[in-house]
């Protein structure tokens, strides 16, 4: 099984440096122009199947990654991202730069003491929601011998890979990952390994498979 894991490409929320969340926000111009440069550096990669977040900017990034491609896309809403409740909407850094609120700086610099915000979730939550989807994937023979594209978003990305690191301590392993980068997991005898992790493909050039 090899699984390609994506992050959605640019939002306009994403360019104002607004926390997301489930605030359904479509690609801007820029996020589907870098999702149709990852869809032509995948060219080359024959998907038999793609799940997505029900979320319109992870859909529409599978979407253009696959134009064109007989491939059933199916949502699944455990992979849609961390809910902020009422932090969404709200700038994650102020004018000088600094955290709008301590809440957010404690989310990316200290993860698993984020506390979930009213009406939100936390990460542990996003792990065990995103461990149920990776154990369903992975452990389904009928797709032992498929290759599969997984649409997602930064928070969920980190979470399903998580099942690879393992190591919630460091959740961001090192950063947020990049929108539209791939992290490539083949996984063979019930063991998985990161063969390319957040690359973003700006040249559309395709890669070796």
């Amino acid at each position: 099984m090899l699984l390609y894991i994506v992050r959605h490409g640019v939002t306009e929320w994403n360019k104002l440096k607004k926390v997301q969340g489930t605030a359904d926000i479509p690609l801007a111009e820029e996020g589907i122009r870098l999702a149709a440069l990852t869809g032509e550096a995948l060219a080359g990669v024959h998907f038999d199947r793609c799940y997505t977040s029900p979320l319109s900017r992870a859909r529409m990034t599978a979407e253009c990654i696959l134009r064109g491609r007989d491939v059933p896309v199916i949502p699944d809403g455990r992979l849609r991202e961390i809910e902020f409740g009422v932090l969404e909407g709200t700038r994650i850094r102020d004018d000088q730069g600094r955290y709008a609120q301590e809440a957010l700086r404690i989310f990316f610099d200290d993860p698993m003491r984020y506390e979930r915000p009213e009406g939100g979730e936390n990460l542990r939550d996003v792990l065990r929601r995103t461990a149920s989807f990776w154990e369903d994937i992975t452990g389904n023979p009928e797709l032992q011998d498929k290759t599969l594209l997984i649409s997602s978003h930064g928070c969920a990305v980190r979470g399903l890979l998580q099942n690879i690191y393992h190591d919630p301590e460091h959740y961001w392993h090192g950063s947020v990952p990049p929108n539209c980068s791939v992290n490539i997991v083949e996984v063979k005898d019930k063991k998985a390994r990161l063969t390319a992790e957040d690359q973003v493909y700006i040249s559309g050039r395709p890669i070796i498979t």
